[in-house]
């Protein structure tokens, strides 16, 4: 269920908080609407505290690959629960990512492959970009957009009955 909220970066908004305010406020706008386990996440590249857009465009992809050539970034996604009673609980998951220097020939081959547009960062690392891929400490999933064992212990965490 889309929350339709303003996903706009604030003033001196850090990664981190800006990404845990985005799930949260996702998480409580449809459980205003719907009852029962309510699960969002927001995900957000960062280049030190620098906060990457979601790339619409051709060249907002190139622009986010031409940041992250050569150069390690993190990605930040916060999930949000919000209970049947009405609790929010939250966790958040940081994975670092190293990319070997690209080429021009790279970015615009990357770039016309489309793949990029729409994704924070600019890149889905599930696809072509795992080739640009030089190192990553943390959680694969999270990367690729949602932290799964980060997610499975706050629903299990919560009462949630996984199978």
């Amino acid at each position: 269920m889309p929350a339709d909220i303003d996903e706009s970066v604030r003033k001196n908004e850090q990664p981190r908080l800006h990404a845990l305010r985005l799930a949260s406020e996702k998480a409580r706008a449809v459980a205003a609407k719907q009852q029962g386990f309510i699960l969002a996440a927001d995900t957000v590249v960062a280049c030190g505290r620098r906060i990457l857009p979601k790339a619409q465009s051709d060249d907002g992809v190139r622009a986010c690959l031409e940041l992250l050539s050569g150069r390690r970034h993190q990605v930040l996604t916060a999930v949000a629960l919000v209970t049947p009673d009405g609790k929010l609980r939250t966790r958040v998951a940081m994975t670092r990512v190293s990319f070997l220097r690209l080429t021009k020939d790279q970015v615009e081959a990357y770039v016309q492959c489309r793949e990029g547009v729409g994704k924070a960062g600019g890149y889905a690392i599930q696809g072509r970009a795992e080739i640009f891929v030089k190192e990553i400490c943390g959680s694969y999933s999270n990367v690729v957009g949602l932290p799964l064992a980060e997610t499975v212990r706050l629903l299990s965490g919560c009462g949630f009955a996984l199978s």
